[in-house]
């Protein structure tokens, strides 16, 4: 090999890169902790939320019931729809802003975990993919999205559909916890996008609870006065990205050919 021929992995970690920092870490933690339990290298005990072994000290047990994804074809399909709906909302809704995105992201799933300990919840992550993808399309109201190939709806109807094959598969516990991330979701909306609509951001009712303190802004390399404004764009280690002008932004996914993915949520 030529001395200055690139090494094959380095067009890789360029592509890698060029992924927003909190989808990359979503993306590299559901991987991260869902591959070595599937490879048996871990037992899945290990990493599920059992409240009474919690509150004895087990910790790492919060973040990793966020982030084990399951196992075989559901597994890919929902870390696709974790991806997209992640990047999406990173991209087009917080342009260099995503520390506050990540924190925000953070009190969500505190929602989701309050939420949840009283049904007995032993895996979160198909309620955080529920609460990503209902902020994603509450945005995008109107994109059409495709479930299996054969229905299409409007993107505002998705999150609900997804509960309804919940339901249908895998009963009413696994809806039920689906059903609180689209709660989480909600709050999360009409705390940070209704009042004031997004071409101000952080300014409206979550604008004190919701920005990123200040380690966290440092962390992701950002700075406390880079918040966009409308229509500008941004040049970024990750690509470009433009703030969106209206609620629906142009730039979106065309849908989903797939359904609900994995139920981890039931006991």
């Amino acid at each position: 090999m030529s001395r200055n021929q690139p090494a094959p992995s380095s067009g890789f970690m360029d592509e890698i890169r060029k992924i927003p920092p909190v989808t990359r870490t979503l993306v590299a933690a559901t991987v991260g902790i869902s591959v070595p339990v599937m490879l048996q290298l871990v037992s899945g005990y290990r990493i599920l939320f059992v409240w009474k072994l919690v509150k004895g000290g087990q910790l790492w047990r919060i973040p990793t019931s966020f982030f084990f994804g399951g196992s075989g074809f559901p597994f890919l399909f929902d870390l696709v729809m974790l991806y997209r709906n992640s990047e999406q909302l990173e991209t087009a809704w917080y342009p260099r802003r995503s520390a506050d995105y990540a924190y925000q992201l953070g009190l969500a799933s505190g929602v989701i975990l309050a939420l949840n300990i009283p049904l007995e919840t032993y895996v979160h992550y198909r309620a955080l993919l529920s609460c990503i993808t209902y902020l994603s399309t509450r945005l995008s109201p109107d994109t059409p999205m495709s479930i299996f190939g054969l229905l299409t709806i409007k993107a505002l109807y998705f999150p609900f559909a997804l509960i309804a094959l919940d339901l249908i598969q895998a009963g009413p516990a696994a809806a039920m916890v689906s059903l609180t991330g689209v709660v989480a979701g909600h709050i999360w909306y009409m705390l940070e996008w209704t009042p004031r609509g997004p071409q101000r951001p952080g300014r409206g009712t979550g604008a004190v609870v919701g920005r990123a303190p200040n380690w966290l802004i440092r962390l992701i390399g950002q700075d406390r006065e880079s918040s966009s404004t409308v229509g500008s764009s941004d040049s970024r280690p990750y690509g470009q990205a433009f703030v969106p002008r209206e609620r629906q932004p142009t730039a979106t996914t065309t849908g989903y050919n797939w359904g609900s993915g994995q139920r981890l949520g039931s006991d």
